[in-house]
């Protein structure tokens, strides 16, 4: 097996999921809450603990898509308009400062060296994606960047690594896909590609192993990986 491609996750891959996201997100809770007891229902519904700021496993807004959350969040909040909202969210969520899991640039640059293209596939919006790995310094690491909005579907799905490869010219076994869920797993796996969790999210080890053909501590972990594997 030579691996060509790693198309990764953003958010709790790229990017440290709790710390980026958690204090933002008790911020947009509280901007359009009426009241606290609204604000734990909505937080409940969304699986974010608002007191520490952290996300529980399988929490919507860590897994899904824009569209999936807008499903959860509007029957809560019966003063907003779905597209109204959509378009607050997404202006909003441009803005958030990234922390990255580990150094992103000097890594991404070495992976580079290698001769290994790079994407990215999230089930965030393609925009604010752009956005965030602008702001981090890193987008034009990236030959693909891809969000579920992007024409090719969300994960689980596999319209996004299918689209990666077509873009590249690789075959989905020269490529592994890197992510934290299961999502980003599970749509890896059943595109053909080699599969690497990190446990930089909120899924668990034996969770991630059901999935992957390998799990690391989280990406900086990726180049011993390949020295060992001589990929």
């Amino acid at each position: 097996m030579t691996l060509r491609g790693l198309l990764f996750d953003k958010d709790g891959t790229l990017f440290d999921f709790h710390r980026s996201w958690g204090p933002w997100l008790a911020g947009f809770i509280g901007r359009v809450s009426t009241h606290q007891p609204h604000a734990l229902r909505l937080a409940e519904t969304l699986g974010f603990d608002l007191t520490a700021q952290t996300f529980r496993p399988g929490s919507v807004f860590v897994h899904d898509t824009l569209e999936e959350i807008m499903d959860a969040v509007l029957p809560h909040l019966p003063n907003w308009e779905r597209g109204a909202l959509a378009a607050y969210a997404k202006r909003e969520t441009a803005k958030v400062p990234q922390i990255p899991t580990v150094p992103l640039a000097p890594l991404l640059t070495r992976l580079q060296a290698r001769g290994l293209v790079l994407g990215v596939a999230t089930n965030d919006n393609e925009a604010p994606a752009r956005s965030q790995l602008e702001a981090a310094g890193v987008h034009g690491h990236f030959a693909f960047i891809a969000g579920y909005d992007s024409g090719f579907g969300g994960k689980p799905d596999t319209g996004m690594q299918r689209a990666f490869c077509t873009a590249h010219g690789l075959a989905p076994s020269e490529v592994a896909m890197v992510g934290d869920s299961l999502h980003d797993l599970t749509s890896g796996r059943d595109a053909g590609m080699v599969t690497v969790g990190v446990l930089t999210g909120t899924t668990s080890r034996a969770e991630l192993e059901a999935v992957a053909d390998v799990v690391l501590a989280d990406i900086g972990e990726i180049e011993g990986w390949l020295d060992a594997q001589k990929l």
